[in-house]
């Protein structure tokens, strides 16, 4: 159990810069009306990181083209490390809290509830 919280928390803070910068540039994707299509296009820092997280690049005046491959890799294993602690959070939730049914619940809440919000904004 000792090792299953220190690998939960090692990967939470190996990726935690990571993941804050996708969910930073991600929120302002949603909110941002003007959106560039073509990451030469970027000029302020915020364009610039989004076409991070859009493309995997940073736009750079000095740069004739890019290669994302490396920050592509990085992205998946981040994607796997974000996936592993998850689990490993509602493994350890389970073993943690005595009422099993207030985690069953907040899962249950957790898909619920996106559904329910997609359901009322769809325009019929």
């Amino acid at each position: 159990m000792r090792w299953v919280r220190q690998l939960h928390l090692y990967l939470g803070c190996f990726f935690a810069p990571l993941l804050v910068f996708y969910t930073a540039t991600g929120w302002y994707q949603t909110l941002q009306i003007d959106r560039r299509k073509n990451p030469a296009e970027a000029e302020t820092l915020a364009s610039k990181l989004v076409a991070v997280h859009t493309d995997q690049i940073y736009p750079a005046a000095f740069a004739n083209s890019w290669s994302p491959a490396l920050f592509k890799v990085l992205v998946v294993v981040m994607s796997i490390g974000l996936l592993l602690s998850v689990l490993l959070g509602v493994y350890l939730a389970f073993r943690v809290v005595r009422q099993r049914v207030w985690v069953w619940l907040s899962l249950l809440l957790g898909v619920v509830f996106p559904a329910i919000i997609l359901w009322i904004g769809a325009k019929r």
